[in-house]
């Protein structure tokens, strides 16, 4: 066994980089990087939700600056399927001060889905209108 010392050992990035990074012992602080969830009221958590559906399929839906390049049909009539039902299923848990405009930016959504798609459903069979009823155009 050879004893070397450090000043002996040649210096490497591997070497280098465990010598300058401090070693991490603690958790980070999780507290007071994020709001702590039990105290978001469900409304808000519920809003939030349909906002990121509503973000999501418009983008979809090729709405967005970089247009047709994001544009996928498939994904966009989920996307606004799941928004028409978690505003059915919530039209008693939030206020109509909430659901006002996110039903109108539903309803947007629905009639831009008609307009891009090339095979037009019969009305009551777009997405979502399962839960909204039929849109006539």
């Amino acid at each position: 066994m050879s004893e070397t010392s450090p000043s002996d050992t040649p210096e490497t990035p591997e070497n280098t980089a465990a010598l300058e990074t401090p070693e991490i012992t603690d958790n980070p602080d999780f507290d007071t990087m994020t709001r702590d969830i039990a105290e978001v009221p469900a409304v808000e958590v519920i809003v939030t939700v349909a906002v990121n559906l509503m973000s999501a399929a418009a983008v979809k839906l090729g709405l967005t600056e970089e247009g047709d390049q994001h544009k996928d049909l498939d994904e966009a009539r989920k996307l606004v399927h799941a928004l028409a039902g978690l505003l059915d299923a919530s039209a008693t848990e939030i206020s109509s001060f909430h659901a006002a405009p996110l039903r109108d930016g539903l309803k947007s959504l629905q009639l831009a889905f008609r307009e891009a798609s090339h095979v037009r459903d019969e009305p009551g069979q777009g997405p979502g209108e399962k839960y909204t009823g039929p849109l006539y155009v």
